[in-house]
């Protein structure tokens, strides 16, 4: 925590008004994003794009997904270093930056993300987009914990709370947010852990409930009997997504768990389960070289990296091996593709305060 004082006690808030896209069809304070595995067509290159799945193009716009993850470490390690080395003026410094992303008129973003994911010729904006928010979800439990030690407070706990309130209210009925909710493979449970922890922050109960029942009717359901997601194994990056989507399980589930301990252990009527899944896959979190679905089309090389998910699925199901497991892994991937697809990083943050 002394080493995330020091890296981050200098940053100075940066929020997607630092740059504009000129093919955004959204304003200064719109999030914008463009689909990542989408390409010029080489027999019309003037036209629409075409789809490559699993290959990123370099010359997407990603100024602003940057600016949000870099958002993401900035705050959630400064409220995390804050609690550990109990230093106040850190914990003001994240306030800092969540003011400036969420309050303040010049530099706030705008609560939704209609621009998200967008694909030239085909469309402005993507319910799938909404998977770049991942990293707004630690945001929101960073938030949490500076209230609880009173460093967020009057308008300014009011102005976050609003801003969640409101980015909530779009996901759960906008109709890019209900494509998302209904879209299936990762990207629902990536709706249904943002869902979750937005509601903690806000007291939103009705939410969690959305959440759960998406949990145990169509979540869980999308799991295979031996504990497998056959629809993360038939993309051309089966390890990273397989893995990615334990990432969200695990933070949905320990999300909903402040309110719902029992979340953990909910089943389908066939015995589809997380502690299963978990099982399944605990093998090779250390050990990607020995993955049984083949090699992801790229990335590959920079696995293992310290998900959350050995830790909060060790907890949650008394597993002293995944303890381990998470133990050993190298934690802060510098590889930003990786970055893109690990959205714990100080997983402390999600354990109700003072536990």
């Amino acid at each position: 925590m002394v080493r995330l004082a020091a890296l981050y006690r200098a940053e100075v808030p940066q929020t997607i008004t630092a740059e504009r896209c000129p093919r955004s069809e959204g304003g200064l304070h719109d999030y914008y994003s463009e689909g990542d595995y989408w390409w010029p067509d080489p027999k019309n290159p003037d036209g629409p794009y075409i789809r490559r799945d699993g290959e990123s193009n370099p010359e997407n716009f990603n100024a602003h997904r940057h600016f949000m993850r870099r958002f993401s470490m900035v705050a959630a390690g400064l409220t995390a270093a804050a609690i550990t080395l109990e230093d106040r003026s850190l914990a003001e410094l994240a306030v800092g930056h969540l003011r400036a992303w969420f309050i303040d008129p010049a530099t706030r973003m705008t609560p939704h993300l209609n621009f998200g994911q967008a694909i030239k010729g085909i469309c402005t904006g993507r319910g799938i987009g909404i998977v770049d928010s991942i990293h707004l979800a630690e945001v929101a439990m960073a938030a949490i914990h500076l209230e609880v030690i009173g460093a967020l407070q009057g308008a300014d706990l009011d102005g976050v709370r609003g801003w969640f309130r409101d980015y909530l209210a779009w996901l759960r009925t906008s109709p890019l947010g209900i494509d998302e909710r209904d879209h299936g493979n990762n990207h629902s449970t990536c709706w249904a852990m943002q869902v979750a922890a937005f509601a903690l922050l806000v007291d939103d109960d009705a939410a969690i409930e959305e959440a759960i029942r998406l949990h145990q009717a169509r979540l869980l359901p999308q799991l295979a009997a031996d504990g497998s997601m056959p629809l993360e194994l038939e993309r051309t990056r089966p390890y990273n997504y397989s893995f990615f989507n334990l990432e969200l399980f695990a933070a949905l589930a320990q999300a909903l768990s402040w309110k719902h301990p029992d979340v953990w252990q909910l089943t389908t009527s066939d015995g589809r389960s997380l502690r299963r899944t978990f099982d399944y896959h605990l093998p090779w979190i250390a050990n990607p070289a020995g993955w049984p679905h083949g090699a992801d089309i790229s990335y590959m090389e920079h696995y293992p990296v310290r998900w959350s998910a050995p830790l909060f699925m060790g907890t949650a199901f008394g597993n002293a091996e995944a303890l381990a497991v998470w133990q050993s892994l190298p934690p802060d991937p510098e590889n930003e593709e990786i970055q893109r697809n690990t959205p714990i990083r100080q997983p402390m943050l999600w354990y109700p305060p003072g536990r």
